[in-house]
């Protein structure tokens, strides 16, 4: 006997949607998307310079903001974060701190101060704290990043990543340069091995993969223009300092 089964259209369009969070959801943990954050109202992609091949928009909203995540493999980078540039690798002791070592190791160096192995290690500390502090102590104070929170919470609940990042081996990323960025108001580049990114694996030079809080590095009423700390992130999920 065949039996024919019907799905009612809206419950069909229903199961697309899902479908296709799902979809975006993998490649956002896989690393195969990336988050582009707008004010709503924005214009439809299909108006922007974000690449074809993206997937789609997803709305996310909560109590108090509302805005979208334009979600896809090719985000058009400006043409400064292209090109191969060179520099020396000061290694990072990779203790579990080693994105933030990199950072205060960095940030002292631009004001011509060495930091000794123990300074080093409490200042990484003190870093991970601040961001505990102004993401899981402060209700107040969390709602200023919310780049970051949409970060962390694709992968996992707040409530979980609070608990993880009590520990002196917390792995920091760019969640956490997101909130340092704006928390210190620090000039931050990423940058990757040449020789990751080529297809033949060949190349000595660094190339620029991610830049947070730029607006710092132009100087203001508040300051003065800060020059960027650079950090070299290598596939071994390990980060050293690039001077």
């Amino acid at each position: 006997m065949l039996i024919n089964i019907y799905t009612h259209p809206k419950e069909q369009e229903e199961e697309e949607s899902m479908a296709g969070n799902a979809l975006i959801l993998e490649k956002l943990r896989i690393g195969l998307a990336e988050f582009e954050l707008a004010s709503s109202p924005v214009t439809s992609i299909a108006t922007t310079n974000v690449s074809r091949n993206a997937v789609q928009s997803l709305l996310i909203t909560d109590n108090t903001h509302r805005f979208f995540a334009r979600i896809g493999p090719n985000l058009e980078a400006s043409p400064a974060l292209k090109k191969v540039e060179s520099f020396r690798v000061h290694r990072v002791t990779g203790d579990g701190r080693c994105m933030f070592r990199a950072l205060v190791k960095g940030m002292a160096m631009n004001k011509n101060l060495t930091l000794n192995p123990r300074e080093e290690r409490d200042n990484a500390d003190e870093l991970r704290l601040a961001i505990k502090e102004v993401l899981c102590d402060n209700a107040k104070e969390r709602h200023q990043y919310e780049e970051a929170l949409i970060a962390i919470t694709v992968e996992e609940s707040l409530k979980r990543y609070c608990q993880r990042i009590a520990r002196p081996d917390f792995w920091g990323g760019e969640s956490e340069l997101l909130v340092l960025s704006k928390l210190c108001r620090q000039p931050i580049v990423v940058y990757i091995p040449e020789h990751e990114h080529t297809r033949a694996g060949y190349g000595s030079g660094f190339i620029p993969i991610a830049e947070y809080g730029a607006d710092f590095g132009k100087g203001s009423k508040q300051g003065k223009p800060k020059k960027p700390v650079k950090l070299l992130y290598s596939g071994s999920n390990h980060y050293d300092l690039l001077v």
